[in-house]
């Protein structure tokens, strides 16, 4: 993991992204017990024209191909793990990167989004891994519940939380 947040960090000097937060299912075990997850999620920033369409990763796995990574699917492996870049394309990404906090983990800084964006992220996705990583998030980390809606209600993600409350009464 040292070696990944090493990368990142250096594809943001380096100009390939703007900016990043380590997200998905890593992510969530900074706030509550450790899961099983198949690879890491990144949120990046991109540089690009407003009204592009399709925002390219093309520059970061270029670069990180020519460092000698295998590209396997969606992921590029690196240091045995596999690691996702997903843009931060929707407003709610955006500011979970935004208002990301800074972290040190292994002498390295990184930055992490708020377990409350964690939560509104899982919403929005909907699936069933995402609906438990809302309930361990909800029981095992601090929430700021004032937060929590007011992220909630910004991305009309509202509603969903609370049909989702009231399918577990």
């Amino acid at each position: 993991m040292k070696k990944i947040l090493e990368i990142l960090n250096k594809l943001k000097k380096k100009g390939l992204i703007e900016d990043y937060a380590i997200a998905g299912g890593i992510a969530a075990m900074f706030y509550t017990e450790p899961v099983f997850t198949y690879d890491l999620d990144v949120f990046v920033i991109i540089k690009h024209e407003p009204q592009a369409k399709i925002i390219s990763l093309a520059s970061i796995y270029d670069y990180l191909k020519n460092k000698g990574y295998p590209w396997k699917g969606e992921h590029i492996v690196i240091e045995g793990m596999p690691v996702q870049f997903i843009p931060a394309g929707s407003a709610l990404e955006q500011d979970a990167v935004d208002n990301a906090k800074g972290i040190t983990y292994s002498g390295i800084r990184t930055k992490i989004p708020s377990a409350e964006h964690l939560i509104a992220i899982a919403m929005k996705a909907g699936r069933r891994k995402d609906f438990e990583k809302v309930g361990r998030l909800l029981e095992q980390a601090k929430i700021d519940n004032n937060k929590l809606e007011k992220i909630l209600k910004e991305h009309k993600l509202w509603g969903k939380m609370k049909e989702w409350k009231e399918k577990l009464k």
